[in-house]
């Protein structure tokens, strides 16, 4: 059951003038609220009042803010301790080999090089070094050269060379001759078939010579016939063993004098040429 409105209960009490019914709330100007009770937001202009027993919000929490500067830190934890970490591991380096070249004593230049003294002492008188024994190269063998009356070997033959002689002018009888352009050089020599087998020896075509000046001259084949009683150098069949002496004649200007000459071992043959100095 609800109380019955009793008048007398709001009464003032005696001797104290009742307050208007505006006396209660504060009184402001027009426009205006009134301030706001302790825990209410304050009221813009424009705004309305917050209803009675309101309660202002409470402020917003940011859960990503704590793992973001944990997380901050880990990296420059990281970035600046691993740099100094490394800097001081280095400088322990450092410091450990400088303590270890320092542990070693240096070697003193009166103690660690007395042999360069000594020599001035010990020494009075310089010893000259040895000069450097060469052995000097073995010459280069020549090849051996053959001369008049030497035998030398020409392919299937042996020759001698037996004599020289230059200045002739004409070779054969008086009435079966040949004259010479220049002058004739005979050449006495012995050919010899060292062979298992008959060859056959032609002068012609198997001697040449040569000047000073390197000059080569054939042979000349008439002059042979005429000069040689019996056709000797003239497609002469020369059984193994067996030797024919002949005179080989050369054709050459006058005043001219003959240096070597070779004996051409022939085509089918790799035997090399014989050659005689004169």
């Amino acid at each position: 059951m609800t109380t019955p409105y009793d008048p007398a209960q709001n009464q003032p009490p005696a001797g104290q003038q009742p307050m208007p019914p505006t006396a209660q709330f504060p009184q402001v100007p027009a426009g205006h609220f009134p301030p706001p009770a302790p825990g209410q937001f304050a009221q813009q202009p424009g705004q309305f009042p917050p209803p009675p027993g309101a309660q202002a919000p409470a402020a917003r929490k940011r859960p990503w803010l704590i793992p973001t500067l944990i997380g901050v830190g880990a990296f420059v934890v990281l970035c600046c301790g691993g740099s100094m970490v490394i800097g001081l591991v280095s400088g322990d380096d450092k410091k450990s080999g400088v303590s270890a070249s320092s542990d070693i004593p240096a070697a003193s230049p009166s103690t660690s090089a007395p042999a360069a003294v000594a020599p001035s002492m010990s020494a009075p008188a310089s010893v000259k070094p040895e000069p450097a024994k060469t052995t000097a190269a073995p010459a280069s063998a020549k090849p051996k050269t053959f001369g008049v009356g030497d035998k030398v070997r020409g392919g299937d033959f042996e020759f001698t060379v037996n004599s020289v002689k230059c200045g002739i002018s004409q070779v054969g009888s008086q009435f079966l001759n040949t004259k010479a352009q220049g002058t004739f050089c005979k050449v006495n020599v012995t050919v010899k078939n060292v062979t298992k087998s008959a060859h056959t020896f032609h002068a012609d075509g198997t001697l040449t010579a040569e000047d000073a000046t390197g000059r080569e001259y054939e042979a000349d084949g008439e002059a042979g016939i005429y000069g040689n009683t019996d056709g000797q150098g003239f497609l002469d069949e020369i059984n193994p063993g067996n030797s024919v002496k002949a005179n080989v004649y050369f054709d050459v200007p006058k005043g001219t004098k003959l240096k070597t000459i070779t004996f051409d071992a022939g085509l089918f043959t790799f035997a090399e040429d014989a050659v005689v100095t004169l």
